[in-house]
């Protein structure tokens, strides 16, 4: 997607967890169905890691789960346990954003793609997906 470079903000649902994210305005989203994200309903966005940065004291309030592979670190709020961001086995050098968690009024258009997370291995070079964290694909 076509757009300048601005500053998202965005938490969890009781606000402990705080994070500034840098991404266009119009944005592809990936829902995806694995058993943790269709568990969670979770539709992200995918980020270079050096364009997002936790606000505050926010990471006291961070929880992690793994399992499979334990390359994906989903993170939630210890208190509300909402997962406003985890880190993808998809894009280990990237940051998942829940674009629901994201304050309202910076984000202008969401393309959601699918991703079949259900069959990974033959997803992940066919989707794209891992090319959504690096910082050549992002526009400055």
């Amino acid at each position: 997607m076509d757009s300048e470079i601005i500053t998202h903000n965005g938490g969890c649902h009781c606000r402990r967890v705080r994070w500034r994210v840098q991404a266009p305005s119009r944005v592809e989203a990936w829902d995806c169905n694995c058993s943790d994200c269709s568990m969670r309903g979770n539709t992200h966005i995918i980020v270079p890691a050096e364009r997002f940065e936790l606000s505050g004291d926010s990471k006291q309030f961070i929880t992690t789960y793994t399992f499979g592979t334990h390359t994906a670190k989903h993170t939630f709020c210890k208190v509300c346990g909402i997962t406003s961001f985890y880190y993808p086995r998809s894009n280990p050098d990237g940051v998942s954003i829940t674009f629901r968690c994201v304050d309202p009024g910076t984000l202008t258009h969401i393309e959601v793609k699918q991703y079949d997370g259900r069959n990974w291995e033959g997803s992940y070079k066919k989707a794209g997906i891992a090319s959504c964290s690096k910082m050549e694909n992002v526009q400055n």
